[in-house]
């Protein structure tokens, strides 16, 4: 039993789904992505057995590319992300209708099988392959499920997927150069190579530019705000809790055991940008009126201080920036849930046109503000043990990285709190706003146990990673 399995259940899942119908469409669709979470749970246990579930065989022999899966801890962190949230997200949608929803579903799974791919592959053709597979699905969700205006849907969906695909073909320029040094793409055979300086610094710079446009890190952000308004939230939670991970999950993989020298040379200046995200985001955030643009810019500044995280080097700023991954990946979905949820009930994003949501549904509020708290990291949720991890880190580099990187907290709390009172808040609302459907209930209590449950005991996934960034960290320390 290998890593395999689970590609093969989400892409025959998403065939299954075509073909079922636009009846069965959902319900074929929850099942192959329970499945593969299952599955994903199973693997696990083998690997901590110590079982060898890695997958690779010859592809193609000319040039010399491998069908290659690596299974470590690091990865099937981010395989359990993606699989447990698929089918989350999924059971999120049970509210909406969906023309041609056989296709819809379909485009999900298809979309996790290659972010899933991506987060396996230690081949780097086809590590590529599944980084430009996972574009295609979200460019039709948003495309032809989107909101709003539908020429602006289309400058916006376009936007985004001509800017990431011309990012992208600078990471394989990359690939077509290491591969004439190397003879192959495998990752081991990578990480041995002994580049120069100079060589090193040109490919750090062509990754960099690929995963800065995919997490995104300003100023490459330009297209986020937009499409994660235009996109049906569907593909706002597919964006914002999966797919924006594979560009920060590849920088700890790939462009920093690659480009070592480099990463040290110019640490200061990336973990600036990562920086400056974080504030740049947090003070959009606080003149934004749409829900959906407020987390959009919120979920910046978030990233913003993952990927400096991830820029110190340390073991620290790389556990923690991991661990935040996970975090935000679950909160996120969490609060974009909730901006659908007031959406279905009154037809708006527009925070001025809310309030006095509290007086009618009270539980719903009680889980909207538990989400709140996680995401401003509350002590005893899943985002404090992540943020504080990555603020100790950036201390160790210089005190005031940890003093700009901790004003996301101060103004996350600000902007946020500012939102929940006028969303909430207030006397009762002239318009009647429905309890929560028992799906909904579901779907916000998963999200709060998870989030509760690892911000308590954060240890199971601090197990599983670190060995892997252990070794990625010898791999940045080595002598060239």
């Amino acid at each position: 039993m290998n890593v395999s399995l689970i590609l093969i259940i989400l892409l025959v899942g998403a065939f299954a789904t075509f073909l079922a119908g636009d009846k069965l469409a959902s319900k074929v669709a929850l099942f192959f992505g329970l499945a593969a979470a299952g599955c994903s749970v199973v693997l696990l246990n083998h690997y901590n057995l110590g079982e060898n579930i890695s997958f690779i065989k010859q592809w193609i022999t000319k040039p010399n590319i491998y069908f290659a899966l690596k299974a470590d801890g690091l990865s099937l962190a981010m395989l359990l992300l993606t699989t447990v949230l698929t089918p989350i997200i999924i059971f999120s949608s049970f509210g909406n209708e969906y023309k041609n929803s056989k296709s819809f579903y379909a485009l999900i799974l298809f979309m996790s099988f290659a972010m899933a791919g991506t987060f396996l592959a230690s081949d780097g053709l086809l590590y590529y392959i599944f980084w430009e597979l996972s574009l295609i699905p979200i460019y039709f969700i948003a495309l032809i499920w989107g909101n709003g205006d539908t020429e602006e849907r289309k400058k916006a969906v376009v936007k985004f997927f001509i800017y990431t695909l011309a990012g992208s073909l600078f990471m394989l320029v990359a690939f077509v150069y290491i591969y004439q040094k190397a003879g192959s793409l495998l990752l081991e055979d990578l990480y041995k190579l002994n580049l120069s300086a100079t060589e090193q610094l040109w490919i750090f710079l062509a990754f960099f530019l690929a995963y800065a446009i995919k997490i995104p890190l300003i100023p490459f952000h330009t297209w986020q705000a937009s499409v994660y308004q235009k996109a049906p939230t569907v593909g706002t939670m597919l964006l914002s809790g999966i797919m924006l991970k594979m560009g920060l999950y590849s920088v700890i993989r790939w462009q920093l055991p690659l480009a070592p020298l480099a990463a040290k040379e110019y640490m200061f200046i990336f973990i600036g940008l990562g920086l400056a995200g974080v504030i740049y985001g947090s003070i959009v955030a606080l003149r934004q009126k749409d829900l959906k643009k407020l987390l959009a810019y919120s979920s910046l500044a978030h990233v913003g201080l993952i990927a400096a995280g991830t820029y110190t080097l340390t073991l620290d700023g790389l556990r923690g920036a991991v661990l935040q991954m996970i975090a935000h990946g679950f909160v996120v979905v969490g609060l974009f849930f909730v901006a659908e949820i007031i959406f279905r009930r009154y037809q708006t994003r527009a925070i001025t046109e809310m309030g006095g949501i509290r007086a009618q549904t009270p539980k719903f509020t009680s889980m909207f503000l538990i989400l709140v708290l996680a995401s401003v990291a509350l002590p005893t949720t899943f985002n404090f043990v992540g943020e504080f991890t990555v603020l100790y880190s950036l201390s160790q580099i210089n005190i005031w990285f940890a003093i700009l990187g901790g004003s996301t907290i101060i103004l996350g709390a600000y902007y946020m709190l500012k939102m929940f009172q006028h969303a909430m808040l207030g006397e009762t609302n002239s318009k009647l706003f429905a309890d929560v459907t028992i799906n909904e209930g579901i779907t916000l209590v998963i999200v709060i146990a998870v989030l509760f449950f690892f911000g308590m005991y954060p240890k199971p996934i601090i197990d599983l990673i670190t060995p892997s960034l252990e070794e990625i960290l010898t791999q940045l320390n080595r002598i060239n």
